[in-house]
């Protein structure tokens, strides 16, 4: 029977209070990344991660090492990747064992959350499960989508018909539909979710925690459907729900494509997506001997006193706060990219070391010298296919 310690959740910037939808620098894999980083910002251990997901970038490959990297886990950890809904989100929660990170994200519309499960807490046990075919939207090999396109179909003979063979007391709250939908089916005041999908079962027990209700939470999609049962105790909540901007306007340059190298994209890998930076750990081996050991960013290496290549550094985590110290915005087209965009050089706290990188969650041109803001993993590009992952500038609310 699972306890969970904690819970985070992310929103995008960008859409409205009731509909955010994902940058263009994000995906699933970020979010995910936002989400679980909240649900561990009161600390704890994990020993498993289990990413839950209809969106997932890769599907040939996996999304564990970016995953583990953005939220700086040992990238020997398990990770369990689910394509599914909030159902599927439900079934893990209701089967994780202590130490478990478990995160549901979503692209449309956009949000993620997570949480952490642990030996006490927020207490909540398995309730219903009812697997039945009813399949109104399919996605074949080639990625077609087909919709049935029958909402009557879908709700009478899928959730209604699945939550009374479920045999369950009515709901306190329902995920995976919308919140009309919810307030026909539940207990009075729900909580009202911002995503439909797998971490829709999340923000919702995030919402009945923050209130303190107990009773049926039920996930549904399709005619899929999965109840847990909140008993009671205590979570930490941290949320990552700026308030919603409109999305800027720019645009694409089309029928062009930069490739990328996966011999580089291997190559810089672990610095560029963990963030950390280049340290020798014997400063003798280098040519500035007599200073004390520097951080290179990105790692490289360097010729020794004696002519030779010193290729041993250390990698480092660096900061993920600091301050703009200078700026400019990009107006001629790139390829990948929506024009206009901004760079900054952000100056890191506490160690002497300035990154370039590309502004995220504010409108080009309104970061100035001075904004302070946090380091945020972000997908920087995609090409040939594969999605590139760095970190960009997100200026503190108010700063922009």
């Amino acid at each position: 029977m699972p306890f969970v310690a904690s819970v985070g959740t992310y929103l995008p910037c960008w859409g409205t209070p009731l509909h955010r939808v994902a940058g263009d620098d994000e995906d699933a894999v970020t979010m995910a990344v936002e989400a679980g980083r909240a649900a561990l910002t009161g600390g704890g251990a994990v020993e498993r991660v289990v990413l839950v997901s209809r969106d997932l970038p890769l599907l040939e490959s996996s999304n564990a090492a970016v995953l583990l990297a953005g939220l700086g886990l040992d990238p020997e950890l398990e990770v369990d990747e689910r394509l599914g809904g909030a159902p599927a989100t439900v079934d893990a929660v209701s089967s994780a064992r202590p130490r478990t990170l478990i995160i549901g994200a979503d692209v449309e519309p956009a949000g993620a959350a997570a949480i952490v499960t642990a030996e006490q807490g927020l207490q909540v046990r398995t309730a219903a499960r009812v697997a039945r075919s009813l399949p109104v939207r399919t996605r074949n090999a080639t990625g077609d989508l087909h919709d049935y396109g029958d909402p009557r179909l879908l709700h009478e003979r899928g959730l209604v018909a699945s939550l009374a063979a479920a045999w369950l007391d009515t709901p306190v709250a329902v995920a995976g539909v919308d919140h009309q939908r919810a307030l026909e089916l539940c207990l009075p005041d729900p909580p009202a979710l911002p995503t439909l999908g797998a971490s829709a079962s999340l923000f919702a027990l995030a919402g009945l925690a923050e209130r303190g209700v107990t009773g049926p939470l039920v996930a549904a999609e399709q005619a899929i459907l999965s109840g847990i049962t909140v008993s009671g105790g205590v979570a930490q909540i941290h949320r990552r729900e700026p308030a919603p901007l409109p999305a800027p306007d720019g645009r694409f340059v089309a029928d062009t494509n930069i490739p990328i190298s996966l011999a580089a994209y291997e190559r810089a890998f672990e610095a560029k997506v963990r963030w950390e930076a280049g340290r020798f750990a014997n400063p003798g081996d280098t040519a500035d001997a007599g200073d004390p050991p520097e951080l290179d960013f990105p790692p490289r290496y360097r010729v020794g006193s004696d002519g030779a290549l010193a290729t041993d550094y250390e990698l480092v985590p660096l900061p993920r706060t600091g301050t703009v110290y200078t700026e400019t915005t990009v107006h001629i087209p790139v390829p990948g990219l929506r024009t206009p965009y901004s760079l900054v050089i952000v100056e890191l706290d506490d160690v002497d070391v300035r990154a370039l990188v590309k502004v995220t969650g504010a409108p080009p041109g309104s970061v100035d010298i001075g904004d302070r803001g946090r380091l945020a993993l972000r997908r920087v590009a995609v090409r040939s296919g594969v999605p590139d992952y760095g970190y960009a500038f997100e200026p503190d609310q108010g700063a922009a």
